[in-house]
């Protein structure tokens, strides 16, 4: 071997090492929502495949509070949101009883509530820290099946980037001393449903986005001292899709999904690269990156799914460049996942399973119903060549992809799970309506 091949092999070799080093390292954490690439696979993971209340359960510990924020694992600690009602009246507000009826049902609170970051072990549950970033009367209600506490935090540079929407941004170091916090002022949802979109971190910047009936907006922040960089406006409603980050031709892009435009931002300066209209009302499901494209889908009165490039410039909504697209069976509140090329998605808030071929689209299967599913809000993740698939009625199937529906086990807990699951390391994380759960051999 020749000096110059020996140095070559040498670079590629330590290379590897050390993407392979981070992809290890990767699969321990659980640093945002939808994991490390967004996409609700986690890589070299192996959580069991079977478990209940008496099997496979390392920890379950009772959290106060509520909250549907997923849990983010990072090293040896877990992080978890939660709103508290203190039960401390302000008198300047109108009873619950005393207010008109709204949609829903919805009433505004007139109580204080805490809204905390709760910190525990990794390896036994047990709580380390926790801080309380605010105590104030929420401005609006929200939806029954919403609460005060359903944006995830993110972890990145060892910081804990917290986000309460209305009630404000904080920032953390990892052993809970508040670092910064920002006030970015209430938004005024329709219907009074609450908020739920998830920030992003990228090149250290915190990227926020907030649709509303009020005036929409996008905002990059600092994440070191929390300085706004650029704030854009954006002609939407109420959505909740949290963004996703794509890189191309030199520009970090930020993907956003709306039911208006698809848009994507320059995160440098947020100069908009393009857009592409096509997706329903309420715009919840996050989108999804998948090489030089991106896949988008919404699930309120109606249904879309696309696939678009994220390498063209301008209005791409007539220009022929959407590679495929459907409209039916597409999810209102879970995300995809995307596992193997393929893509997994439920319809509506239903368990009824859809899986295409990410690339070209083609159905694969086709709004099969999962069995002792009815309703469901929390997005599936992949692990270990298997699809998990929680309900809200406490059943999660382990499914094995495929042509056809192979379920390779249904685990039952004692609990409501709105939240969407983490796969850490060799862990699975639940979060239910009152315990929290990390589901391990």
């Amino acid at each position: 071997m020749s000096r110059t091949a020996f140095l070559v092999a040498g670079i590629v070799f330590v290379l590897g090492f050390f993407i392979g080093s981070y992809d290890l390292l990767a699969a321990e954490n659980w640093a945002q929502w939808r994991g490390v690439r967004n996409t609700g696979f986690a890589e070299n993971s192996r959580p069991p495949v079977s478990w209940s209340e008496e099997s496979n359960i390392r920890w379950k510990v009772a959290i106060d509070g509520s909250g549907s924020s997923t849990p983010i694992i990072y090293g040896d600690r877990v992080f978890i949101l939660t709103a508290i009602d203190t039960g401390i009246v302000d008198p300047t507000r109108a009873k619950p009883e005393d207010q008109p009826m709204r949609v829903f049902g919805i009433k505004h609170p007139n109580t204080e509530h805490q809204f905390l970051t709760i910190c525990l072990d990794r390896q036994t549950g047990q709580e380390l820290w926790r801080e309380i970033a605010v105590q104030k009367v929420p401005h609006e209600g929200h939806h029954g099946d919403n609460d005060f506490a359903s944006a995830s935090p993110v972890v990145h540079d060892n910081k804990v980037f917290v986000w309460f929407g209305s009630a404000g941004l904080f920032c953390y170091d990892l052993d809970g001393l508040l670092l910064w916090k920002r006030d970015l002022g209430e938004v005024k949802m329709g219907a009074a449903l609450g908020e739920g979109c998830s920030p992003v971190v990228h090149n250290g910047r915190v990227i926020v986005v907030r649709d509303h009936q009020g005036q929409s907006s996008i905002e990059a922040l600092d994440s070191s001292t929390g300085k706004t960089y650029w704030k854009k406006h954006r002609d939407e409603g109420n959505a909740w899709a949290t963004p996703v980050i794509a890189e191309y031709g030199g520009r970090v892009q930020v993907i956003t999904c709306a039911s208006n435009l698809v848009r994507s931002y320059n995160l440098e300066d947020g100069t908009l690269i393009w857009q592409c209209g096509g997706l329903t009302g309420n715009a919840t499901p996050c989108p999804i990156l998948d090489g030089s494209h991106v896949i988008v889908m919404s699930g309120y009165q109606g249904h879309s799914v696309m696939r678009i490039p994220i390498t063209e410039e301008g209005d791409l909504t007539d220009a022929d460049k959407v590679v495929w697209k459907h409209q039916r069976g597409t999810p209102y509140v879970p995300s995809p996942v995307l596992f193997d090329g393929m893509l997994f998605y439920n319809q509506s808030n239903q368990g009824i399973w859809t899986v295409l071929d990410a690339t070209s689209g083609k159905i694969v299967m086709d709004r099969t119903r999962l069995p002792g599913i009815s309703n469901m809000y929390s997005s599936p993740v992949a692990a270990n060549g298997r699809i998990y698939v929680t309900g809200r009625n406490g059943l999660t199937l382990v499914l094995k992809p495929g042509t056809n529906l192979s379920i390779e086990s249904s685990n039952r807990l004692d609990e409501r799970f709105d939240a969407s699951p983490s796969i850490a390391g060799d862990e699975l994380y639940l979060r239910g309506e009152k315990f929290l759960y990390c589901i391990a051999k």
